[in-house]
């Protein structure tokens, strides 16, 4: 039996994936309107401090909308915040059933939105394709629980395991189709990350070269202030989003004034010259950063792995060996005695670029 319910729901989940990239650290959230088994309103959430889905749906529909169903897929909020709550404009339009697929954790909602709507006089359904809906949001979901930001490893390794040559050089490992695939990687994440060996050896722009892409907020772990004047990372900062992640040590260093006076590079301090991970993204979570692309090098993607920081991943493998025991492996620094105590790569999914083949997995 055909359950129109989810179907309607599958409708929404596909509208809010349009916003992916654009609405952090706002959750991607998706609405159709429903009336006599006809789609009178769609709509998506399409900009951080935009309107909400429900909005664009509502709106759409117009008048119709009293006496109709709308499938939501997050719960309405209930508060006043960019914009006014969606709960109060569903009960105003005259809506009679609205159907949610999870709810909101944000505790200025967690409930108040669907308790608002049921005390009107809506019936309220919720949990339709609640899996999907959560996975869909999976980094809004971490974020606004503990404002530690979802941390995303990409790397491009060769057959035997090898991100660069000895001397650093990896240009280039993965194929024109997986470095697009990371383009929209670099637009889904808020902030792209780097250690201070790759950028010094790549100096690269992270940036989003798709057309309509957003560039993340440019991350480097530089414990030693090393970064040069005249690199991408800090002549590039016309949008201000450049962050140093550096050692209390620097933070009288005339480096570090120029770069904050001049280019406008943010600081992050922290103490001594080995950083945790979970510190680092602690900070970065207080920045309102909801979301990262790990992009390297070694000591980085080893330092996440070892910590279990990371959320997920993906892992581009070209058809290339290197057979070179001193060229750069993408993971090292752990000792084990037998295979069950080696790290497994959960939720495994394998997509194909041309003659790549990339692991795409949670953790």
């Amino acid at each position: 039996m055909v359950d129109l319910d989810e179907n309607y729901m599958e409708l929404a989940l596909e509208l809010a994936a349009l916003g992916e990239g654009d609405v952090n650290p706002n959750p991607m959230v998706g609405a159709v309107v429903v009336k006599v088994g006809e789609i009178i309103g769609k709509g998506y959430h399409k900009k951080y401090g935009g309107p909400h889905a429900e909005v664009f749906a509502l709106d759409e529909a117009g008048k119709e909308s009293e006496g109709a169903t709308i499938y939501v897929t997050l719960e309405p909020c209930s508060h006043y915040g960019k914009t006014p709550p969606c709960a109060e404009k569903i009960i105003k339009m005259g809506i009679k059933r609205c159907v949610i697929a999870t709810l909101d954790p944000n505790p200025l909602v967690a409930g108040k939105g669907a308790k608002l709507l049921e005390n009107a006089g809506i019936e309220v359904k919720i949990n339709v394709l609640k899996d999907a809906a959560l996975k869909q949001n999976i980094v809004f979901f971490k974020y606004i629980e503990g404002k530690i930001p979802y941390l995303f490893l990409k790397c491009a390794i060769t057959l035997d395991g090898k991100i660069a040559t000895e001397n650093g050089d990896s240009k280039w490992i993965s194929n024109e189709i997986s470095r697009a695939r990371v383009q929209g990687l670099r637009h889904k994440y808020m902030g792209i990350m780097v250690g201070i060996k790759t950028l010094l050896g790549d100096n690269p722009r992270l940036n989003a070269r798709i057309e309509g892409g957003n560039n993340p907020h440019r991350i480097v772990v530089d414990p030693g202030l090393k970064t040069p004047e005249n690199y991408n990372f800090i002549q590039n900062n016309s949008d201000n989003k450049s962050i140093i992640i550096t050692s209390k040590e620097n933070i009288q260093s005339g480096k570090h004034l120029k770069y904050e006076k001049k280019y406008k590079v943010k600081f992050i301090f922290l103490d001594g010259n080995r950083f945790l991970m979970v510190d680092i993204l602690k900070e970065i979570g207080k920045l309102g950063i909801d979301s990262i692309l790990l992009e390297g090098g070694n000591s980085m993607i080893s330092m996440a792995f070892k910590e279990k920081a990371l959320d997920g991943g993906e892992i581009f493998i070209a058809p290339k060996i290197t057979g070179d025991n001193n060229a750069i492996p993408f993971v090292s620094g752990f000792k084990i005695g037998t295979m069950k105590e080696s790290i497994e790569l959960k939720d495994t999914k394998f997509n194909i670029y041309g003659d790549n083949i990339a692991i795409e997995f949670s953790l």
